[in-house]
């Protein structure tokens, strides 16, 4: 299973989006806070149309929270970032990986880019372009990873 970890999402709109995306690929969507919303909120579960009752979701307090319970092995944590030097094709994707998004203003935080550099990944862009919509990364990422893995062959 590929895991979906959004670091302190602001925008509900594309928190749905996504969790839509995880119910599509039967992937596991994990909420890191604090949250720039509700989980209950309208715009959410909008987004995620009539999906949202079908997505593993699980939320966390914090970032170490997350890891007490899903330990850091290198090998299987994907951090992905516009400051990063790496192409996500370059990305050597197992079954069960952990794709990391940050905040939509902010993405993940340097100290942690700097901590994981050699598992931190970009996608490839135009430079006038500042960035891409959080929920078109994680679109991309998730994409790729199922490719690699052969994971999509179950969802046909």
């Amino acid at each position: 299973m590929i895991h979906i970890v959004l670091i302190e999402p602001q925008i509900p709109q594309n928190t749905g989006n996504i969790g839509r995306l995880c119910v599509a690929t039967q992937s596991m969507l994990h909420l890191i806070k604090p949250l720039g919303f509700r989980t209950t909120q309208k715009d959410l579960k909008r987004a995620g149309l009539d999906y949202w009752q079908h997505l593993e979701v699980r939320e966390w307090e914090n970032l170490t929270h997350f890891w007490e319970s899903h330990p850091i092995e290198r090998k299987a944590h994907f951090f992905f970032s516009t400051k990063a030097r790496q192409i996500h094709y370059d990305a050597q994707f197992q079954s069960e990986s952990y794709l990391y998004f940050g905040r939509e203003d902010a993405g993940i935080d340097e100290e942690i880019l700097r901590a994981f550099a050699s598992q931190a990944y970009r996608l490839p862009m135009a430079p006038i372009a500042r960035s891409l919509n959080l929920a078109t990364c994680v679109g991309a990422a998730l994409y790729e990873a199922l490719r690699q893995t052969r994971g999509f062959e179950s969802l046909c």
